[in-house]
């Protein structure tokens, strides 16, 4: 059976930076989920349609074409072939993925992409329904949070560093929105699996997150 490690966590929690460094650590893949919402957000953004109809994105998930395609380690995201890895890390774009996430066809679709890659290799997942849905059996899951005023501190950060002087007020009230949004929606919700590992790393650094990650799961697959 496969090494297959569950990451979820809210929004700004820096699961896709942390799964990078995780799974490089660990040898194994790295599947951002994520990005395969945001590549059919930006999709939807393209085609004028509404993220939030959901007759619209039911229909248009099944003409969708997306996938996820690891090339020497690295995740490229495409979109019809177009690799739109550069392309779906926009506020516009994050806010399309969010809305269009909660559909149940739009989800469906996703999961058994997801869950196909996963049995063919061992790979690391983060997203927000990972431990609770995609690797549902997996014996490996961690639930990587941070306080909201530190989550959007590291984002305005980040923003700021591309130019963005969006002001970090905005950036909280966006913050707080999406896990509203996140945790109350009627398919997947997010929420912590019961038999995951809860890490706070509102007062950690990066490595010792890493750190705090690869020995739980060297822990349980044994080191590689």
């Amino acid at each position: 059976m496969p090494m297959n490690i569950a990451i979820d966590g809210p929004v700004g929690a820096g699961k896709s930076s942390i799964a990078d460094r995780v799974a490089k650590r660990l040898g194994i893949l790295h599947l951002d989920t994520g990005a395969m919402y945001r590549a059919f957000g930006l999709y939807a953004l393209r085609s004028g349609l509404d993220p939030q109809d959901e007759a619209a994105m039911t229909a248009l998930i099944e003409q969708a074409d997306v996938k996820a395609v690891l090339e020497d380690g690295e995740q490229r995201t495409l979109l019809f072939g177009e690799d739109v890895s550069g392309l779906i890390r926009t506020a516009e774009v994050s806010a399309a993925a969010s809305a269009v996430s909660k559909w149940p066809a739009v989800r469906s679709s996703m999961v058994r992409a997801q869950q196909e890659m996963a049995r063919q290799a061992d790979m690391l997942i983060d997203g927000r329904d990972i431990g609770t849905r995609v690797l549902a059996d997996s014996p490996c899951k961690i639930f990587l949070t941070a306080s909201a005023e530190e989550r959007a501190r590291r984002r305005y950060e980040q923003q700021v560093a591309k130019g963005d002087m969006t002001p970090y007020e905005q950036v909280l009230a966006d913050l707080n929105a999406r896990d509203h949004q996140d945790m109350t929606r009627k398919t997947e919700p997010l929420r912590q699996a019961e038999d995951a590992v809860l890490l706070d790393s509102t007062n950690m650094t990066i490595d010792e997150v890493v750190d705090a990650i690869a020995a739980i799961a060297e822990d349980i697959y044994g080191k590689q």
